[in-house]
């Protein structure tokens, strides 16, 4: 089983539809074992204290923590993302993760530099990986796609609009 990290955006996302069948966050929960640095715990603790579609998404992926490796990191002082973003390079890096999964999509250039052996997805590029590994169909990538453009305002997002042309 491959590691994949992942940063608070990037779960947030998978949250969106959790509950929903097929349950992308149980997908690949499946697929990968996901690891997270605390760090981005409690990013999802402080998103989930809000009454909103983002808020029920970190809390639906809180619930499921068991299913998810934690671990503590020591963040870069010099690295300049925040301390999620920080500490779950950092951890993709001291793991040799496979897949860094992230939705920070103004930062991806520098996230993708800091990364030494991991590769970048986007929660988009995760959903063509699923269903072209027959995880997911297209019909549920699609609705999920939908669900987060609807919940995160990604319909004009470069990187949801590749997904979808990839899964037509």
């Amino acid at each position: 089983m491959s590691r994949l990290v992942a940063d608070t955006s990037a779960l947030v996302s998978l949250g969106i539809a959790a509950g929903e069948d097929p349950d992308p966050l149980a997908v690949c929960t499946a697929r990968y074992e996901v690891a997270v640095p605390s760090a981005v715990v409690e990013e999802l603790e402080t998103v989930a204290s809000y009454d909103d579609a983002h808020g029920r998404a970190a809390a639906a992926v809180l619930d499921r923590r068991e299913e998810i490796a934690i671990r503590s990191v020591d963040l870069d002082a010099e690295f300049p993302l925040d301390d999620g973003g920080n500490a779950a390079v950092t951890l993709a890096n001291d793991l040799d993760a496979a897949l860094f999964l992230c939705d920070e999509f103004t930062q991806l250039g520098l996230i993708h530099a800091s990364l030494a052996d991991t590769r970048l997805v986007t929660t988009p590029t995760l959903l063509s990986v699923l269903v072209r590994t027959d995880a997911l169909s297209t019909a549920d990538a699609t609705a999920i796609l939908d669900a987060n453009g609807d919940a995160r305002s990604w319909d004009s997002n470069s990187y949801v609009q590749r997904a979808r042309s990839l899964l037509e």
